[in-house]
């Protein structure tokens, strides 16, 4: 048999889920309120004392007491008026709730027990009649017996209320409905506490569990979470393990591609750097040599992609260790004019040589920022390069320095067709996400309002004092 139970609830694997053991606690609490109701009754009956059930042991059986009474009378054969009411006042202390009183041979009350009884003082024939008739079998309940079991002698009546005579077991069925509603009330009571340590112990494994989630490890993915049941969130835990292991397979498959992809683009650079040279010093042998025009503006084409080439690799190499954080920073505090003064000189020539319109608005008071020199100075150059590459057409471009709301802006103008518009030179835009990489390393903000008549570029930082 017990192995039959044990088939059961394996089948129920209430070990596997909560559901089942919820199920299980609602099914206990329904069959123990039929179970508890008798179980209660009977506990009732054996703790509680006779006297807070309403009643003694002396009055619960009528019986014994009518018994109890027939004998006292016939004892009381040929005992004096005075005799008699001893033994009734004697009786009376022993019965305190009965009432007591007799009559003698001449129909004549003698002693009433309680003196406020209710009695006549002579009974008549008719009276005794009605009495006896009123009397049987009605409450209270009453003996009538003949002293010394003469009729001469007269009679002692004892008279008792019903509800004094009622058993212990009559007085606990009576109380039945208090009982069950008491029973019940335990019930739901200890159902409602089971419950709250059931959720309250399924509450505290979801908190652990989304401490687990939200509290990220020092290489920045959630540790896993120790699986202690194999129920629904173990089930849960177990599932967010796996993912965990996922994550941390996919962060090593991704460290191990970062690290190829910066070799292949280290070794690439150093690669094309060679023939890069070699090409050029080729291309600078050959402008020396007599040559038509049209192969002097061949020259000139092969000389401007190189060098587009060459720039391009150090973009690549640069965007590289940037993302990497490898890229050497000093930030110091700068003179922001001075600097742009002397990047403008560097890019005049190439400018003039476009025939680009230049104009410079830097004021004779400069502002600082902290920022790596070095870092600024590849920023300029890139977007210089940019609109000497990309801006041909408008042939304009302006630099200016001013102050702003407490803040120090530099501002770069031209008159191309916009970052959207065509160009022969158009590349993939390394050369700009590298300057997006260096301004946010160097704190610095910046915008760009592009359209088919020119960009403008501004960036914006707090002046150091």
């Amino acid at each position: 048999m017990s192995g039959r139970f044990r088939s059961l609830f394996g089948r129920l694997k209430l070990k596997h889920s909560l559901l089942n053991q919820y199920l299980l606690i609602i099914l206990l609490a329904i069959v123990l309120v039929p179970v508890m109701f008798p179980l209660s009754i009977t506990v009732v009956y054996l703790l509680m004392p006779p006297e807070d059930l309403g009643g003694e042991e002396i009055y619960q059986f009528g019986a014994e007491m009518e018994k109890m009474w027939h004998n006292e009378a016939r004892q009381l054969d040929g005992a004096s008026a005075e005799e008699i009411d001893a033994r009734l006042i004697r009786l009376k202390e022993k019965y305190e709730e009965a009432s007591m009183y007799w009559v003698d041979g001449q129909g004549r009350t003698r002693l009433r027990l309680p003196d406020t009884l209710d009695v006549p003082e002579r009974w008549t024939p008719a009276f005794t009649v009605r009495f006896m008739k009123e009397r049987y079998d009605g409450d209270p309940f009453t003996v009538v017996a003949f002293i010394g079991g003469k009729e001469e002698a007269g009679f002692m009546v004892f008279e008792l209320p019903r509800s004094e005579m009622t058993t212990r077991g009559q007085q606990i069925w009576e109380k039945r409905d208090t009982v069950l509603i008491m029973t019940t009330l335990s019930v739901i009571v200890l159902f409602l506490f089971v419950s709250w340590i059931f959720f309250y112990r399924i509450r505290r494994r979801l908190l652990r569990l989304q401490q687990a989630m939200t509290k990220p490890s020092p290489h920045g993915i959630p540790s896993p979470t120790v699986v202690h049941k194999p129920d629904e969130i173990g089930k849960l835990e177990q599932a967010f393990n796996t993912m965990i292991g996922e994550l941390e397979a996919g962060r090593r498959r991704e460290r191990e591609e970062e690290r190829l992809r910066r070799s292949l683009i280290a070794n690439l650079s150093h690669d094309l750097r060679t023939p890069l040279t070699a090409i050029r010093g080729h291309v600078y042998s050959l402008q020396e040599e007599p040559l038509s025009e049209k192969g002097r503006q061949s020259l000139a084409l092969i000389d401007r992609k190189v060098g587009y080439l060459g720039q391009l690799i150090d973009n690549l190499m640069s965007y590289t260790l940037l993302a990497a954080g490898k890229y050497p920073y000093r930030p110091e505090r700068t003179d922001m004019v001075r600097l742009l003064r002397t990047v403008c000189a560097n890019w005049y020539p190439a400018f003039e040589n476009e025939g680009f319109e230049i104009e410079l608005e830097l004021p004779e008071r400069g502002f600082a920022w902290e920022v790596d020199p070095a870092w600024f100075e590849r920023v300029m150059d890139n977007l210089l390069q940019n609109v000497l590459r990309h801006a041909k057409t408008g042939n304009y471009l302006a630099v200016r320095a001013f102050r702003q709301d407490g803040a120090g802006v530099i501002e770069l103008e031209d008159r191309g067709p916009g970052m959207n518009g065509v160009s022969g030179d158009k590349g993939a835009g390394i050369g700009l996400t590298i300057v997006a990489l260096m301004l946010k390393e160097m704190k610095l903000d910046w915008d760009i309002i592009s359209g088919s008549g020119g960009t403008v570029i501004r960036i914006r930082g707090l002046i150091q004092i």
